[in-house]
């Protein structure tokens, strides 16, 4: 890559056809739950093709369709940058339609502005910006962009993804462009959502004795976890420290006159690289037993209903460094970290062997999933700029 290639480009991306792409993709509401991204894929597959790109769509379910995008480059190893289309629901708070997206002082609101529609914008000015060295032939490799389906729920898009994914092309690294203020984050912790279902047996509770309480089983199931998490905590060390426990919902019992017969957990169990959630359920299924929990008319549980593995690539691979040159050149304040949220390049690493970081616009503590969900137009022409500087450093 010369200096003269990089310059121009980064003076073909076009600040407005962010923009405009942004606002487009926000006001195309893609709640989840509710299975409605269909219209901001369309909106976003018509952006591609005017772009010149090749583009395949496929539903994951009815109406919840994935999107491939691709410029074409030679035979050697691709660049995927992979985000989502789905957003979280609006809620209240709100001080403006959430889905009818405001420019003010250089900055857009709207739900979905920074978590990622936003990202998913730059990504294609930056495919946009390196369409002439592609129809040169000067890319070694192609360009590939993959917007998935349920990405904020149960990772359904990215499953399918992996599922389908055409092994015999290989790419040097994929870009997850979500919101990290433009840290190049090369390691994530995984999520996973273990339901635990606690049976007992009613009684008077005049004579409780004669029952077994759900919900006395349920906190000594709770006293397991804590004691775990506070354990691992204590030890926690490297890039992403430790495994994480929350006990986010309970429920249980029939009445305040009846030994409880019924209760359940919802927990949240944070994944480091090399674990996954269903040895993590056997370890807990097997802690329960030890302390004598299922005993005497007390019936445990405990079933996985959502994994999203973790990664972490080494700091100086290739995709990690490109990055970071790709920041610094543009003057962009950036550094190299971990992440303890979670997020599909989770399984594009551990299913497709592809190595993986995330780098996007916005900052996803401060602006993402809340009221007035917004970023700078700045941030979002800085991470254009930076992709296809990568793309330009790895394929060039």
């Amino acid at each position: 890559m010369t200096v003269s290639e990089s310059d121009a480009v980064v003076a073909r991306i076009r600040p407005d056809e962010i923009v405009a792409l942004t606002r487009a993709l926000v006001d195309a509401p893609s709640e989840n739950p509710g299975g409605t991204e269909a219209l901001a894929v369309a909106i976003l597959e018509n952006a591609c093709r005017d772009a010149g790109f090749t583009v395949t769509t496929h539903e994951v379910t009815p109406g919840r369709p994935n999107l491939i995008a691709t410029l074409p480059g030679g035979d050697g190893p691709g660049l995927m940058f992979l985000g989502h289309s789905d957003v979280v629901p609006a809620g209240p708070g709100w001080t403006g339609d959430p889905y009818r997206t405001r420019l003010s002082e250089g900055v857009l609101t709207g739900r979905g502005t920074v978590d990622m529609k936003g990202g998913l914008a730059s990504v294609v000015e930056a495919m946009s910006a390196l369409a002439p060295l592609a129809a040169q032939g000067r890319l070694s490799g192609p360009v590939q962009l993959v917007c998935t389906v349920d990405e904020e729920e149960h990772g359904a898009g990215v499953r399918d993804l992996v599922a389908r994914a055409d092994t015999s092309r290989n790419f040097v690294g994929c870009v997850v462009a979500e919101p990290t203020d433009l840290v190049v984050v090369r390691g994530c912790r995984g999520a996973s959502y273990l339901e635990i279902d606690i049976r007992g047996k009613a009684a008077h509770s005049g004579r409780p004795d004669d029952g077994r309480s759900a919900i006395y089983a349920a906190a000594s199931i709770i006293d397991i976890i804590r004691a775990d998490h506070e354990a691992m905590t204590a030890s926690a060390a490297g890039l992403l420290g430790s495994g994480t426990w929350n006990v986010g919902t309970m429920s249980g019992g029939q009445g305040i006159s009846v030994v409880a017969p019924m209760a359940a957990l919802g927990v949240d169990r944070r994944l480091m690289p090399d674990e996954s959630a269903e040895a993590i359920a056997e370890w807990l299924r097997g802690r329960i037993a030890a302390a004598g929990i299922e005993s005497d008319g007390i019936e445990v549980d405990v079933a996985v209903t959502m994994e999203m593995p973790g990664f972490e690539t080494p700091a100086d691979h290739t995709l990690v460094t490109a990055t970071v040159d790709a920041l610094n050149s543009l003057d962009a304040q950036t550094s190299v970290g971990g992440w303890t949220a979670a997020c599909d390049g989770g399984f594009v690493s551990r299913d497709l062997g592809i190595p993986a970081i995330v780098c996007g616009p916005g900052n996803i503590n401060t602006q993402a999933h809340q009221p007035d969900e917004s970023v700078a137009v700045d941030d979002l022409v800085t991470a254009a700029r930076a992709y296809a500087l990568v793309a330009l450093e790895l394929l060039g």
